[in-house]
């Protein structure tokens, strides 16, 4: 059986590149710490890493730049500690299909977005070289923003293909860029003359058919969101997106269509199957031994904003039409004339929620059975009492208690199933993530509404104008999200900048 020789590292082609640690590397790094371009490169260096694997490049590229920007995961990696990393980048591709195949320029872009980051993505048909100068220049002069390169090893005369990695610095007397290879098993840092990166990223993906380029990342300055947010864990955008493109326009110009409610049930029967994984329910969760009966002052915060959306979507007239349409029988939509039974309901999703957040595990619930499931009052800190579902997760033949935290009025009683295994819902109210999903469409959505009457009607319904500002930037995200998660899956880049709201 013939052996496979194994290698250390590959000495680097220079020129055209320049080592970070020769002494001409070392001399372009000061000159441009001097010169104001390097403010990027230390928070970059103090959280840098190696791929894991051969393919992994874009996940480490992004895992360092979303720790570099001290952006929060939300959610555990090892032990207590929140942090990133390659392991925990895997909603918009499944890992084992990154290490066989890589990752895309466009999953790259909506990896960033669901991590939390501000996402400019640029493919090389949209800019110039001089627009790449420019935005490097304002990336590296600050620290606040990072740029990750998207480029064919070829042009800087590097064995390999597709390549990911944070860029580090630039020098402006020279016009070189930093490159942070990911790869450090196979390549040093190095300097290389940013026309030539430019060349390297007007290279053609292959996998896509597609021009490469670059994204700048930043920290999210909006609120996140806090009833509602857009998943793509599951493959439910694309049915969605041919949806809400394609099969609604066409529905929406029927002439039968001659009321609100006639025109809501037509949009609900011809939902996809699988519409409701699109929008999740934002939750909270927290291991019950880790405290005590009482809520802490931030998890009263986050319920009490919650509930204040949760109300001002119950408040509109849009909901309230959904909801009669509902419980009327609508079909898909599951209408609960019982409240308990709604919360029960709500309980059992402990299992799949509850139990893979806390577990650090996001992608399969299927490992996870729910013994138990109850809701409950508890106190806020001396305040009114809020409603708190709990269960006991078992996973693996370890046993869990689980508290998640709702934002609905408490109930009276505590009521108890142990019998909910199967029974996963994940939202407090169907007729909730109709509205929202409702609102959060592009208001373009309704321009093929065929009777102007009601298309008036419907669109001032819909419209965001006259909502509080708190549901009126939950909308606004999700309506972003939405669009992000088309333009990423989809590879389509033609305007970095979604459509305004």
């Amino acid at each position: 059986m013939a052996t496979v020789s194994s290698l250390y590292r590959r000495v680097l082609p220079s020129p055209p590149a320049v080592d970070f640690t020769s002494p001409d590397g070392k001399r372009l790094f000061v000159e441009a710490l001097e010169g104001g371009t390097m403010e990027g490169f230390f928070s970059l260096a103090s959280c840098f890493q190696t791929q894991s694997e051969p393919a992994f490049c874009g996940l480490a590229s992004l895992a360092i730049v979303l720790n570099a920007l001290a952006i929060d995961p939300g959610r555990r990696w090892k032990g207590p500690w929140r942090w990133f990393d390659e392991s925990m980048l895997d909603c918009c591709e499944p890992l084992d299909k990154v290490k066989a195949q890589g990752i895309t320029f466009g999953k790259v872009a909506c990896l960033a977005h669901c991590s939390g980051a501000d996402v400019q993505p640029f493919r090389a048909s949209q800019i110039t070289v001089d627009d790449l100068r420019r935005h490097l220049i304002r990336c590296t002069s600050s620290r606040d923003c990072h740029l990750i390169a998207s480029y064919h090893r070829k042009p800087l005369k590097q064995t390999g293909t597709g390549h990911f990695s944070p860029i580090g610095g630039y020098h402006a007397g020279q016009d070189m860029a930093l490159i942070l290879d990911v790869a450090r098993f196979k390549y040093p840092p190095h300097w290389v003359p940013l026309p030539l990166l430019w060349e390297a990223m007007n290279t053609i993906d292959e996998s896509t058919g597609l021009l490469r380029g670059f994204m700048l990342i930043s920290r999210h300055n909006a609120a996140p969101s806090a009833l509602y947010t857009v998943s793509c864990r599951d493959e439910s955008w694309k049915s969605m997106a041919k949806y809400c493109v394609k099969d609604l326009p066409n529905i929406l110009k029927a002439e039968s269509l001659d009321s609100v409610p006639t025109l809501l049930s037509h949009f609900i029967d011809s939902l996809p199957a699988n519409a409701g994984s699109l929008i999740k329910w934002v939750v909270e969760v927290r291991r019950k031994e880790e405290e005590g009966p009482y809520l802490s002052k931030e998890e009263k915060e986050r319920l009490f904003v919650k509930e204040n959306v949760l109300q001002q979507v119950h408040d509109t007239k849009l909901f309230m039409i959904v909801h009669d349409l509902q419980c009327a029988h609508i079909p898909c939509c599951n209408c609960s004339s019982s409240s308990e039974d709604s919360i029960t309901r709500i309980a059992a999703s402990v299992r799949s929620q509850g139990a893979s957040m806390l577990s650090g595990n996001l992608v399969s619930s299927d490992g996870f059975c729910c013994r138990e499931t109850c809701f409950k009052g508890v106190q806020a800190n001396g305040g009114g009492p809020n409603t708190v579902v709990s269960g006991s997760v078992v996973s693996e033949g370890n046993e869990q208690g689980v508290d998640m935290l709702l934002p609905m009025p408490s109930l009276s009683m505590s009521s108890c199933n142990s019998n909910l295994c199967n029974e996963i819902i994940k939202y407090p109210s169907s007729a909730v993530v109709l509205t929202i999903l409702l609102l959060a469409l592009h208001p373009s959505t309704w321009f093929s509404i065929m009777d102007e009457k009601l298309k008036t009607e419907f669109q001032t319904l819909v419209s965001t104008d006259n909502l509080p500002d708190v549901l009126k930037q939950e909308i606004i995200h999700l309506r972003r999200q939405l669009y992000y998660l088309k333009a990423c899956k989809d590879e389509e880049y033609e305007d970095p900048v979604p459509p305004s709201p």
